[in-house]
């Protein structure tokens, strides 16, 4: 079939572009075959985790190094701390994804056992941090690159951006894709780290606890402050950044092939554990070598890992493939935020609290619109903090701890209710243990809340405290939004069959033309009263002119073939002025005369346009239609249909709308009455 003088089915350039970015479109009954395994789960959703063991014990140390050496040697304390918590949180959410096996986390379990404010405080706080995840996580990845290439350090900002750029297109084909893109850097990365933390922590074992270093880092600063109670709170504070991304799993359980709650524990498990090691290997490693924070504003930073890197094994082929696979995994950790936050994004969405768009599954069976707004939001935060990441950290884990309390108070709920389940009195001492761990878990996440807060509030946490409100609100004003719209449309009365009149039906025409003649066949099929309005802007000779070249031209193509045909009411010609140039006002005049003179009739009016098949042809057009119809459909009132009647130079093919996979898929349409009829007579037989 040829169509616009080429092959409907060949795709244009643009076209070819789209499908090598973002993959062919997938069918809904794909959908099976694009779930996760461990393999792929660990990569697509563990990379937050994961990579917070680059920046986590670099945030401590950045408040440490006040200290001097002194900072240095509290690190391990303050970790021993962090991973107890981690523990905790781990045995918490192991049992929130046997309970919760699906999509949303703590905005499902708190909505479930907590109620809707609690479950938009949740969300709130986790959108918020997933964003600041995207951040932190490129943030801290170009500062790796910078720290091997210093020459860099001036383009912080544009690579921080055109990462962000890049991994958007790579989360826009899917969670699958992304996954198995993402798997080489992932294991890459835990391999080398775990090679240097063995050959660190043997040096330091064989030497006593002082290893030589192969690379010396720089010398810690003087202590410019004492070690005391204030200076640990705040270490730990920026220190528990290492544990975002943990509740990630809980958000994603639905992504996980059958068994999906087995391998979404086995996923959770695997990250848990991995990031547990690196945490411990990098402080124990950081207070043997004498590794501490500088700073990321100053040409020559270092980040704790490059040092590490470089003490243990130098700064030969290992370093940089180590440097390089830290660069990719931090970078890469955003794609946690891409995959979590749009599931949230979705379930948030069919509950109304945010625009539906958020709720629609795109080309890959991804929610793209929500891919796009975390990319927007999170370039916006790095352009506003210029992609630094000492300046993002203080913002960071404020939201994500306040999800884990509200999760495991929700988890608390959820067992408290399960005891009183008669059903269950056998499994009581079960139910009972699961309780006791989730109440550990929102006492401890709690506590750590309020320290987090009070520690980084005047470091710019105030900002995240005040964003998480300003989300609630936007959350309950879409709402009701929504609400408002369906109490408006809402009918309770069954469909009213009665005699009615045919409308009153306007058209506007510029000149007799082919559109004109098609609008009026179609006009004069829906009803016998028709009126044809010509528009006019301007004044003068020149329109006078075309008023009557248009007068002898319908009486010549309309009037005499309808008393040909002895048709009784031919369409009458109209002419209106508008003396202001707005064509649409003494339009709704006219409108609003014929409903005071007919106030039981309906009023259709017929708008003709030429179809515009390229771009440019929008910037060659004034726009009168389009903007007559926008304005006839938002004041003409209820009793006003707006009908757009389009006229193609080159007339399309139903194909040309189509991918090759939907013109290829095989039609069909389910005929519910006559299911349910089917069913309603084996039902009587």
């Amino acid at each position: 079939m040829e169509s616009n003088g080429k092959n409907p089915g060949a795709p244009s350039p643009f076209g070819i572009l789209t499908r090598v970015l973002r993959g062919r479109p997938l069918a809904n009954r794909e959908g099976r075959s694009r779930e996760i395994g461990v393999a792929e789960g660990v990569p697509a959703l563990g990379l937050d985790g994961l990579s917070s063991s680059a920046y986590g014990p670099e945030a401590a140390l950045s408040i440490l190094v006040a200290a001097g050496a002194a900072g240095l040697a509290s690190l391990g304390p303050v970790m021993l701390v962090i991973l107890a918590l981690l523990a905790i949180l781990f045995a918490s959410y192991w049992q929130t994804i046997k309970a919760y096996p699906i999509s949303g986390g703590a905005y499902t379990v708190a909505k479930e056992n907590l109620g809707v404010n609690a479950s938009l405080l949740a969300s709130a706080g986790i959108m918020v941090d997933y964003v600041l995840n995207v951040a932190v996580g490129i943030s801290a990845g170009v500062a790796a690159l910078v720290s091997a290439v210093p020459a860099l350090h001036p383009y912080t900002l544009p690579l921080c951006l055109g990462i962000l750029v890049v991994l958007t297109f790579v989360n826009l084909r899917g969670t699958m894709d992304a996954g198995r893109l993402f798997a080489l850097p992932t294991y890459l990365f835990i391999a080398c780290f775990m090679i240097v933390i063995a050959l660190g922590a043997y040096a330091a074992l064989t030497s006593g606890g002082h290893p030589q270093p192969v690379a010396p880092p720089p010398a810690p600063p003087k202590a410019v402050e004492a070690v005391g109670p204030w200076l640990l709170l705040r270490a730990f504070a920026s220190g528990c950044t290492a544990m975002t991304g943990v509740e990630a799993i809980s958000n994603g359980v639905d992504a996980f092939r059958a068994p999906c709650v087995a391998n979404a524990r086995r996923t959770l498990a695997a990250i848990v554990v991995t990031l547990g090691i690196l945490l411990g290997g990098v402080a124990y490693l950081a207070m043997s070598y004498g590794v501490m924070a500088t700073d990321q504003t100053q040409p020559g930073y270092q980040s704790v890992l490059s040092q590490l890197v470089g003490a243990v094994a130098g700064r030969g082929i290992f370093y940089y493939v180590a440097i390089g696979s830290a660069l990719c995994v931090l970078c890469l950790s955003a794609s946690t935020s891409f995959v979590g936050l749009p599931r949230l994004y979705h379930v948030v969405a069919q509950d109304a609290f945010l625009p539906r768009p958020f709720a629609i599954f795109g080309r890959r069976l991804v929610s793209s619109v929500g891919i796009v707004f975390l990319a927007l939001t999170a370039g916006l935060l790095l352009t506003v903090f210029d992609g630094i990441t000492d300046r993002l950290i203080p913002l960071f884990a404020i939201g994500a701890f306040l999800t884990f309390t509200i999760s495991q108070a929700g988890m608390v709920a959820h067992w408290r209710r399960e005891l009183r389940d008669k059903r269950l009195a056998a499994e009581r001492r079960r139910v009972w243990i699961n309780l006791v761990i989730n109440a550990i878990g929102a006492s401890t996440t709690v506590t750590a809340l309020v320290v987090i807060i009070v520690a980084k509030f005047a470091q710019g946490g105030w900002i995240t405290i005040v964003a998480i409100p300003c989300v609630i609100v936007l959350h309950k004003a879409i709402k009701r939004y929504y609400d408002d719209i369906d109490d408006q449309l809402r009918d309770k009365e069954p469909l009213k069959f009665q005699q009615s009149k045919p409308p009153i039906v306007l058209v506007t025409v510029e000149e007799w033309n082919l559109m004109a003649d098609k609008v009026l066949g179609l006009a004069m099929e829906l009803s016998s009263n028709v009126t044809a309005v010509r528009l006019a802007t301007l004044e003068g000779r020149d329109v006078k002119s075309e008023e009557r070249k248009l007068r002898a031209q319908w009486a010549k193509n309309v009037e005499e073939p309808a008393r040909a045909a002895h048709f009784p009411h031919p369409p009458q010609l109209a002419f209106l002025s508008a003396p202001y140039r707005r064509i649409h006002a003494p339009f709704l005049k006219l409108i609003k005369e014929i409903e005071d003179k007919n106030p039981d009739r309906t009023i259709a009016v017929l708008i003709p346009e030429l179809v515009k098949q390229h771009w440019w042809e929008y910037l060659l057009s004034a726009q009168h239609a389009r903007r007559l119809r926008s304005a006839v459909l938002a004041y003409g009132g209820p009793r006003v249909v707006v009908i757009a009647v389009p006229w193609y130079l080159t007339p399309p093919t139903i194909e040309d709308a189509m991918t090759e996979e939907e013109a290829a898929e095989p039609f069909r349409i389910r005929n519910v009455f006559r299911f349910r009829l089917r069913r309603s007579r084996r039902k009587q037989a």
